[in-house]
């Protein structure tokens, strides 16, 4: 089992084997191997990750499950959803939002769950008024500060179905300016321009594109 944790563009494996793609990793020279699950461990590789040379960190692990939770102490933890919103014509709803294409997610609400949370940020963001939620399709995490606290969000992702039809407005409160329906001939230029947590959702749906 591999978790994978982004602290921006650069991966972080929890992991209990080394895959093939953990491998190419693990040969990088800036690469942090860590087979001792601690929190002396843990604070190094933090302390690593700030330098510009960082390329990945590999946390290798007999329990993933304690090393994920020695982990995540370490960070405020943010659960949020979203979706990946396909049309009858298999176009791909994506948002431009702060300098980067996404996908549109947001934090859950206390009482609901996690698939209501996909589906009302997904309505909140882009106007959409009927939306249908298919099937799970990944969980990503990344990271980042906020007024001085380690953020870790834990963002779940759904298949969505809407009609083209429907009228679009961005959420621009939520600092969303524009909206389109990506055709899928023109997604890869979208993607040059976006989160890699975003990149493995559709890499999860459509798959890695042999280049």
């Amino acid at each position: 089992m591999v978790l994978k944790i982004y602290f921006g563009n650069k991966p972080v494996f929890i992991c209990d084997e080394i895959t093939p793609a953990i491998e190419i990793y693990r040969h990088h020279p800036d690469t942090v191997f860590i087979d001792e699950m601690t929190s002396p461990a843990i604070n190094t590789l933090l302390h690593e990750i700030e330098k510009p040379g960082f390329h990945a960190g590999i946390l290798f692990t007999a329990s993933i499950e304690k090393s994920k939770k020695l982990f995540w102490k370490h960070f405020t933890l943010i659960q949020a959803a979203g979706g990946l919103i396909e049309n009858e014509k298999q176009e791909v709803l994506m948002i431009f939002r702060r300098g980067k294409w996404d996908l549109p997610k947001g934090k859950l609400d206390e009482g609901e769950t996690l698939e209501e949370c996909a589906v009302r940020e997904v309505k909140e963001e882009t106007g959409l008024k009927n939306v249908q939620l298919k099937k799970f399709i990944a969980t990503t995490f990344h990271t980042y500060n906020e007024f001085g606290r380690h953020i870790l969000k834990e963002s779940h992702w759904y298949r969505m179905k809407a009609a083209s039809s429907q009228s679009l407005k961005p959420q621009t409160e939520e600092d969303i300016h524009q909206i389109e329906w990506v055709k899928p001939a023109a997604l890869d230029e979208k993607l040059s321009n976006t989160f890699p947590s975003v990149k493995d959702v559709m890499e999860s749906v459509y798959g890695k594109k042999e280049k």
